[in-house]
């Protein structure tokens, strides 16, 4: 008897919103969603219309690092409208389930999460909608790009061995998923000493700019380890809100700047292509 295979669903697109861009890493713990609140900060006061998903639904950050915490208002129409911190539209699991109380679930209802979050929310008009991804190569990614085409990923990682080699398990995956890697950021790159201002590679330094030279992919810069920038998602003030002229924010204006060059280079060929075809 022939076995019959459900057909792979077809992302959709997300009207009025350009470019989604997943940020990913291969492990937990090297700022990967201070890149990507700080990015979407940066891009939103460099004037774009910017929206954030937290799809870290194990371990949801952004709503402590944007200092916000209400839970989102459901329309007439059963769309949930995002809140607003600091210019940028937002979602999060932290919103509906805040405080210590664990997510406990499996594979079936992360997929609803993610499709609700994507499909369920009234983002109106946007010109980048940045995906925090959760740590790994999990369920949440397949969900992400069987629900809506994607731009391309950032993958985020500090300069040492063991987070390298877990940041390449995240290339591999966005390769297998047929996601373009826009590029890699090397966070916690250096600490500048505050008595004697010389660096300290305390997690080594430029190893994930020569993964990226060995794996073909844009550098799109480093990130200082600095006290500051911990302090400022503590608070829910990030530091990006200092804008672009700020010595501690600089090197997150430089990675925003890159990866809208990038994202809408990448949606310009799409687009080439599907006209050609």
């Amino acid at each position: 008897m022939a076995h019959s295979h459900a057909a792979a669903p077809t992302p959709t697109a997300i009207p009025g919103v350009a470019n989604i861009v997943a940020i990913g890493s291969g492990k937990g713990g090297v700022g990967k969603t201070t890149v990507a609140v700080n990015t979407a900060i940066a891009l939103a006061k460099l004037g774009y219309k910017v929206g954030l998903i937290d799809a870290d639904v194990y371990g949801p950050n952004v709503p402590l690092m944007l200092g916000t915490g209400q839970q989102p208002r459901v329309l007439a129409n059963n769309m949930i409208e995002p809140n607003t911190a600091h210019g940028i539209k937002v979602i999060s699991i932290g919103f509906i389930s805040p405080g210590d109380k664990p997510m406990v679930m499996r594979g079936p209802m992360l997929h609803q999460i993610i499709r609700q979050f994507l499909q369920q929310v009234e983002w109106g008009e946007l010109d980048f909608l940045l995906v925090d991804l959760p740590p790994g190569t999990g369920d949440v990614v397949i969900s992400l790009v069987q629900t809506v085409p994607l731009t391309g990923a950032v993958v985020v990682s500090t300069p040492s061995d063991v987070a390298l080699q877990d940041a390449r398990k995240a290339l591999e995956m966005f390769h297998q998923v047929n996601v373009e890697v826009l590029g890699i950021v090397e966070n916690m790159s250096h600490f500048t000493c505050p008595h004697c201002h010389q660096e300290i590679d305390i997690f080594s330094k430029g190893g994930a700019e020569r993964m990226a030279q060995q794996f073909k992919v844009p550098f799109l810069g480093s990130v200082e380890l600095d006290p500051e920038i911990r302090a400022g998602g503590d608070r829910g003030l990030p530091i990006a809100l200092l804008g672009e002229d700020a010595a501690k924010a600089r090197d997150f204006y430089a990675v925003a700047k890159q990866v809208a060059a990038l994202a809408k280079a990448r949606s310009a060929k799409a687009e080439n292509i599907f006209e050609i075809s």
